[in-house]
């Protein structure tokens, strides 16, 4: 499954440095090991998501779990893929 998702410039950059490797999420979508996750850079400021070449990311989601997060929350633990 492929799920395209805002992200935050703050966290889009840490994850494209190879800093943050999990995304904290509601599971409105059903996350599943192995979807696929075309995480847009959002930008705050503007209200705006960023739609350049060097705008987006694609990982895979390699664990799950909602262990001590909020009810419906999961913890994803993420690896950006370089084929995109």
């Amino acid at each position: 499954m492929e799920h395209e998702l805002k992200c935050n410039t703050e966290y889009f950059s840490r994850i494209a440095m190879g800093q943050k490797t999990f995304e904290i999420r509601k599971n409105d979508r059903d996350y599943q090991v192995g979807d696929k996750l075309i995480l847009r850079e959002y930008d705050p400021k503007t209200g705006r998501v960023l739609y350049g070449v060097d705008d987006m990311l694609v990982a895979k989601v390699v664990y799950i779990t909602s262990y001590e997060q909020k009810d419906g929350y999961v913890v994803m633990g993420i690896e950006v893929q370089n084929d995109q």
